[in-house]
């Protein structure tokens, strides 16, 4: 007998986007939108339309463009942000959505909306009436349902899906529920509302005490049958549910959970790497799923176990997210039918001939540097090549001389185009990534904060890929920037050159932590 449909409905361009420095440009989010749907999400989330003219922009542009998910945009329980919302979806490809919140705890009501309880009411239920002019598909939020006192939940509940809303969604907004608490709360909702089997239940859990998957599969284990989520686990402060690990919780344990999700897994890592390329938000070695570590086995007892039968230690296989298990694919004799072929076992998508032959060179110019090619060196360059590709490069790097010896202060040389033109320039600084930015700086005078810089390598070995990562801010604006490189300090300058060319593009856009959200 088939189980019931988990529905993945995905947040990463939208919660994902509200994480301090993940902000996307339009075209960005929607080359996420096409991996998320080619990986068969059910619900993408796509934005904020009301948020300013690049998020409406890009709600409606991947609306138009994608045709086997529901696209959803996000509207505060008001008129404008909902007509809004239904503005930018109203010519999408296929079924739309419009998901609409308004906060129902005694806190957020009585200091942040300064409405009383009644006034939430009506306003809750006008919001999804409105919706419903848009779209037969309307998802409604109470927003820190966690904190919410469950009398008025019900009250709230059974109204709005009298109104019209199909899709009850349960915020557990500030992280603050426990696994038992927040499961019990979903079951109570269902059986107390008298109504509730007209409407799916949804989860919505942030991970502020780090229990965001855990409150989600236990919504499931009472009733709920979607779960909001992201890729890496990607939202505010710390974060949402992360997609990868729901996705493959729901898969392993078959035995206890009763439903399944008709997500295709093979592609995650592929997704995980490219919302990482664009939002810079480097995924942490030991992250479950998509970590480095996930299925590496340092320790002897380990090895020997796997090594004898693969469940001594694995509970998923490798190649169900993604990863294949013949780890060392190509060197510098390979040639472009075979890096074709790898990529296309790798998941990854070419959207051109003239693509492919960038992607190539590039390949062929690391394989140059280092005998042997990983997979991971593959993901992580074609990664960081479409990154670029996907921004006007106004500034490049034509070349970069660094110099460090024992008891001399750092120096390094550079030399950009900017605009056909060459311009160079040197300086010094406390070690040579700092005489590096510092160099690009007399060219650029951004005088741009750097904000986060970090390094970490693809593969093991003194001839790694290394991958760093700069967030550049300026006036309030944030950007990131990437870049990889077998030698740390080119890689540097790429990463920092990739920012400067976001930050001083025209394409702008207000970052969506400057609204409400669930």
């Amino acid at each position: 007998m088939s189980k019931e449909k988990l529905i993945i409905f995905d947040t990463t361009l939208r919660d994902g986007e509200q994480s301090p420095g993940a902000s996307m440009t339009a075209e960005e989010k929607l080359r996420i939108a096409k991996a998320l749907e080619k990986m068969k999400v059910d619900i993408i989330e796509a934005g904020f339309p009301i948020s300013s003219e690049g998020d409406f922009l890009a709600v409606q542009g991947i609306a138009r463009e994608i045709k086997d998910s529901v696209v959803c945009g996000l509207a505060r329980a008001g008129a404008l942000d909902i007509n809004r919302a239904g503005e930018a979806l109203k010519d999408a490809n296929n079924a739309s959505r419009i998901h609409t919140f308004i906060a129902t705890s005694p806190l957020h009501m009585r200091d942040k909306l300064q409405m009383t309880p009644d006034q939430v009411f009506d306003q809750a239920v006008s919001a999804v009436k409105l919706a419903r002019n848009f779209t037969d598909n309307v998802e409604f939020s109470p927003e820190d349902a966690g904190r919410s006192d469950l009398d008025f939940l019900c009250r709230v509940i059974e109204a709005v899906i009298k109104a019209g809303a199909t899709t009850i969604n349960i915020p557990d907004t500030v992280g603050y529920n426990l696994p038992q608490q927040y499961g019990e709360t979903i079951r109570q909702l269902i059986e107390r509302i008298p109504n509730s089997g007209k409407a799916i239940f949804s989860t919505h859990c942030h991970n502020d005490l780090g229990m965001a998957v855990a409150n989600s599969l236990a919504g499931v284990m009472n009733g709920a049958r979607q779960v909001e989520c992201s890729i890496n686990g990607l939202g505010e402060r710390a974060g949402n549910a992360a997609l990868e690990e729901i996705v493959m919780a729901v898969r392993t344990r078959q035995d206890m959970l009763p439903c399944d999700v008709h997500v295709d897994s093979t592609q995650i890592m592929t997704c995980s790497r490219l919302v990482s390329g664009i939002t810079g938000f480097a995924v942490q070695p030991n992250k479950a799923i998509v970590g480095a570590n996930a299925f590496a086995h340092e320790s002897g007892i380990h090895q020997d176990g796997v090594l004898k039968s693969r469940e001594t230690y694995e509970i998923m296989r490798a190649e169900d997210v993604g990863l294949s298990s013949n780890k060392l694919v190509l060197g510098k004799l390979s040639g472009r039918s075979a890096f074709k072929d790898r990529l296309e076992t790798l998941n990854i998508s070419i959207d051109s001939e003239e693509e492919l032959n960038s992607a190539f060179r590039r390949f062929k110019d690391l394989a140059d540097k280092k005998s042997e090619i990983f997979d991971e060196d593959i993901q992580a360059l074609v990664s960081n090549f479409k990154m670029e590709a996907s921004f006007a490069e106004a500034i490049k790097l034509i070349s970069i001389k660094a110099c460090s010896e024992t008891g001399e202060t750092p120096q390094a040389s550079i030399t950009l185009l900017i605009d056909d033109e060459e311009k160079s320039a040197s300086s010094e600084g406390g070690g040579l990534v700092d005489a590096t930015f510092k160099a690009i700086e007399k060219i650029i005078s951004s005088d741009a904060d750097l904000q986060i810089y970090s390094v970490s390598n693809v593969t093991k070995g003194t001839d790694s890929l290394g991958e760093v990562a700069v967030r550049l801010e300026k006036a309030g604006r944030i950007v990131n920037g990437q870049g990889s490189d077998t030698d740390i300090v080119i890689a540097s300058a790429k990463a920092y050159i990739n920012a400067l060319n976001r930050l001083l593009s025209p394409s702008k856009r207000i970052h969506p932590q400057a609204y409400e959200g669930v």
